[in-house]
């Protein structure tokens, strides 16, 4: 619903009823994601696509049927038909479960105000119950801002909380994703499946090394979507002028920057400078924190070197293996342009757990459904208790080796712990950063001790 929550404000700006399709589950190849939404409004405007043109209609239909009759949420599946050419359903192969609900912001004043909060690009989750018992289907509860106060009640109570912490670990982690609750006395008594919609704030790339291979890649990073910040520890070049695109140019040393700024699973570090005095402490803090890609630029041979100089300074062999370099895809680039993409396709490569490879080398789905998360940043204890359907507490007992939970909840918070990666009291931040050698008289100034 987030993706088309500035038309959705201005209808609930005007007190304007409409109906809602989502995309709550895909099976096979499909267009868009699950999350994504098309609304109606009473008089009979549209906005969103779920499906890239194959089941519009339909789903127009329905929501129109759903406006009039103004009945409990109905649930309708799409997929490919063998029989008829001309049958609604999906081109591409796919299946799609859609959820369709009336949303009117007078009775719903907390819907109103994350999609007021989403319009204006503030973190924003909204959770929908997708699947459940009937008097459950379709409610709502949302997450607002950095401080994540919930709002909107589905049962007043455990629930309430246990779907309000999901929420904001996935508006943590900016993702939207449809994750399993309910079935125990922390949360609620019945299973249930619950679709949050998340609005984060716009990913960050961080670009050290004022070159131009820098400003190209700050271009590309804007078209993904991403907040773009330069980095140099040399002022004549680390200026706005020269990076009209970034959206942050900063005069700092880079390992020192990056020691104060904020990153997060979504971030993508990228090292430009091949230069070791700047490389090796940047790189040393970088491949310890919970970011989603660490790259460098440099041939194999700086690579190799960079290598020894990062196990000199004790970096671990499993945090080595995060580290992509030479940096980027083989495309055969050559310009700073050609380059920029051939890092980006990486970037996105990594962090969708993307094989790189051609499509037309490759067999099954296009849109496969989203592996286990297995990216390098660490899950939160909230986003291990969502996984095994227990509450943080819980999770925390079984975890600290309390012996007060029954052996059906140790093994579910046990299956999570694993299944995620879970690593407690994680503190990256606090690895040492030494001095680099050799400042030079064009630097900002000295590296800290």
């Amino acid at each position: 619903m987030l993706n088309i929550a500035d038309t959705l404000h201005q209808w609930c700006r005007a007190a304007r009823p409409f109906a809602l399709a989502t995309v709550v589950d895909v099976r096979g190849s499909a267009p868009l994601p699950a999350g994504t939404s098309v609304a109606v409004d009473t008089d009979g405007n549209a906005v969103g696509s779920i499906s890239g043109g194959c089941v519009e209609g339909a789903v127009y239909e329905l929501c129109r049927q759903v406006l009039q009759d103004g009945g409990r949420p109905r649930r309708a599946s799409f997929g490919y038909s063998d029989d008829d050419a001309f049958a609604v359903g999906l081109t591409c192969g796919g299946e799609l479960d859609v959820l369709v609900r009336r949303f009117d912001a007078a009775a719903e004043p907390h819907i109103a105000a994350a999609l007021a909060e989403a319009a204006q690009g503030r973190p924003t989750a909204v959770a929908q119950i997708v699947d459940g018992p009937g008097h459950y289907l379709g409610a709502t509860l949302t997450v607002l801002g950095e401080a994540q106060t919930s709002h909107g009640a589905l049962d007043g109570g455990q629930l309430d909380r246990a779907v309000a912490a999901q929420a904001g670990a996935l508006l943590r982690a900016g993702r939207t994703a449809r994750v399993e609750i309910g079935g125990t006395a922390d949360t609620c008594p019945e299973r249930l499946s619950v679709l949050v919609h998340v609005n984060a704030s716009r990913p960050r790339m961080l670009i050290f090394g004022a070159v131009d291979f820098a400003a190209a890649l700050g271009q590309a990073g804007q078209l993904l979507g991403y907040r773009t910040t330069v980095c140099d520890a040399r002022p004549v070049f680390a200026t706005q002028a020269r990076f009209p695109h970034a959206d942050e140019v900063v005069v700092d040393w880079p390992h020192r920057y990056l020691e104060r700024t904020d990153v997060d699973a979504r971030t993508a570090v990228c090292v430009l400078t091949h230069d070791a005095k700047f490389d090796i402490p940047l790189l040393r803090l970088a491949l310890g924190l919970p970011v989603g890609y660490v790259g460098a630029m440099g041939s194999r041979r700086t690579h190799a070197e960079r290598l020894r100089l990062l196990r000199e300074a004790g970096v671990p062999e499993d945090r080595l293996a995060r580290l992509r370099s030479p940096i980027g895809l083989d495309l055969g680039a050559r310009t700073p342009q050609e380059t920029a993409v051939s890092i980006a396709a990486e970037i996105i490569a990594a962090l969708n757990l993307g094989s790189g490879l051609p499509l037309s080398r490759r067999t099954g789905p296009i849109h496969p459904p989203p592996a286990r998360r297995q990216t390098p940043s660490w899950p939160t204890l909230e986003e291990v208790a969502a996984h095994a359907g227990v509450g943080r507490g819980t999770a925390s007992r079984v975890i600290n080796g309390s012996p007060h939970v029954s052996e059906a909840t140790r093994a579910a918070v046990e299956a999570a712990v694993v299944e995620l990666g879970y690593v407690p009291n994680t503190a990256a931040r606090s690895l040492a950063v030494g001095s680099a050698p050799g400042a030079a008289p064009e630097l900002v100034d000295r590296p800290p001790a």
